[in-house]
């Protein structure tokens, strides 16, 4: 089950609601915005400019999209963020050959994160 909430009223309330209907054992992915990155900046900026669709859009940390999770009672089990140039076809080709690198180092300043979270084995 895949889910992206930067756009909906009550994220844990939702997540909540996926939560529940998982299978146990089941994993849910919760794919969002990043909250510090030059993607994030831009289209706050283009919310406070008018944009409807940015001023209302959630940008979120790792450590907000783990307690999402937990608040719904899934296992967190990993985070991985990606996206990591500017908003610019230039600094994507220079980028891009360390991409990998930066995910799997868990970087600072994705743009885009994605949360893997589990539903607990139900006990006999």
């Amino acid at each position: 089950m895949e889910f992206l909430s930067a756009f909906v009223p009550d994220a844990q309330r939702a997540v909540g609601e996926m939560a529940r209907v998982l299978v146990p054992g089941g994993r849910v992915v919760l794919g969002e915005l990043g909250r510090f990155s030059v993607w994030a900046a831009e289209r706050r900026v283009r919310g406070w400019l008018g944009a409807s669709t940015w001023r209302r859009a959630q940008f979120w940390s790792r450590s907000e999209l783990a307690a999402l999770a937990r608040g719904a009672g899934l296992h967190a089990a990993n985070v991985r963020g990606s996206v990591f140039f500017p908003p610019s076809g230039v600094a994507a080709r220079l980028v891009a050959p360390v991409e990998p690198l930066l995910t799997r180092l868990h970087a600072p300043g994705a743009a885009f994160l994605a949360l893997a979270a589990d539903k607990p084995e139900s006990r006999p």
